[in-house]
């Protein structure tokens, strides 16, 4: 039986995968089997980093990597991944899904963003799985970059929950500081903008924010546009209608629609020759692990959407 590894898997992104994973057709009916690996965990039961799922599974954190690995998930920092992989001697036809920065940029690794890039990922076994930011704001623009109406110009703010920073305690995720708050952080020059504009061929001015709560982004883009917004609403939907995961609101989307769940909404609003696009994402889920499941289902050829029916926390 051949193994499904999960590297870095006490954080936050290797936990999502691992909460989704035991619930994975193919890891439920024993096609493969579930490897959680962990330096500063070895040898301890899953539960001790992941206590949500006492009763749900019984894996125990190993450090060592199985002989026989069909897919690996690297959920290492940000400039870890690249070593890890250089230093171990992974089969060719092993998928490996990088969910750090270190291979987005990197042309001889696919960018998996199914949406954009779905048949590429389909035939590919190294992918570099997109940025929570990049995602939702490449989803809000791609279907004007690709019928070539985006401006010079496009003004975007977005606002992330505090998981986005990783799971070691900082300043900016302590709660007594970050509730009831906001605060802007690397405004004009966040990471995730060089992947944005090799993606859409444009490099929005962003402006990041903090919000006081624990999971999700919403972004908003302003730009000038003189097609109607029925025109545009139609074109969004033809741009996304065979896509399961992202959708075209009637209305412009909150947060909790999209709360643990792959999915992506947009919303469009049209005024005076300027139009906002409302974008909504789980930055843990469909920006990171779930959209990592959803590459491992096309490039294993399983239907898409497996693992990945998820409901949202409306309430």
């Amino acid at each position: 039986m051949q193994s499904i590894v999960v590297v870095g898997a006490a954080g936050y992104t290797g936990g999502e995968l691992i909460r989704m994973l035991i619930a994975h057709p193919r890891v439920i009916q024993g096609a493969y089997r579930l490897v959680c690996m962990s330096s500063s965990h070895e040898g301890q039961p899953v539960t001790v980093a992941h206590p949500d799922l006492l009763g749900m599974c019984d894996l125990v954190f190993t450090n060592t990597l199985p002989d026989d690995p069909a897919v690996v998930f690297l959920c290492l920092g940000h400039g870890k991944s690249a070593p890890w992989i250089q230093y171990r001697a992974l089969p060719d036809a092993c998928v490996v899904i990088d969910l750090s920065h270190d291979h987005r940029l990197d042309p001889s690794w696919t960018y998996g963003l199914p949406e954009r890039n779905r048949d590429a990922i389909a035939s590919s076994t190294r992918i570099a799985n997109p940025g929570c930011f990049a995602t939702c704001i490449e989803l809000a623009l791609l279907p004007l970059s690709l019928h070539a109406m985006l401006p010079a110009s496009i003004h975007t703010t977005a606002i992330t929950g505090s998981t986005g920073a990783g799971q070691a305690p900082s300043d900016t995720t302590h709660y007594s500081w970050r509730a009831h708050n906001l605060s802007v952080y690397k405004a004009f020059d966040h990471q995730h903008l060089p992947e944005i504009e090799h993606t859409i061929g444009r490099r929005p001015i962003l402006v990041p924010m903090r919000g006081p709560f624990t999971r999700g982004i919403l972004a908003t883009s302003v730009l000038e546009c003189t097609t109607s917004e029925d025109d545009l609403r139609e074109l969004y939907h033809a741009t996304y209608v065979t896509h399961p995961f992202t959708h075209v609101a009637h209305d412009l989307p909150d947060v909790k629609r999209v709360v643990n769940t792959n999915h992506c909404q947009i919303g469009l609003q049209h005024s005076d020759g300027q139009l906002l696009v409302v974008s909504v994402i789980d930055n843990l889920v469909k920006g990171a692990s779930g959209q990592a499941i959803q590459n491992m289902n096309l490039a294993l050829h399983f239907q898409e959407t497996e693992g990945l029916l998820l409901k949202s926390t409306a309430y």
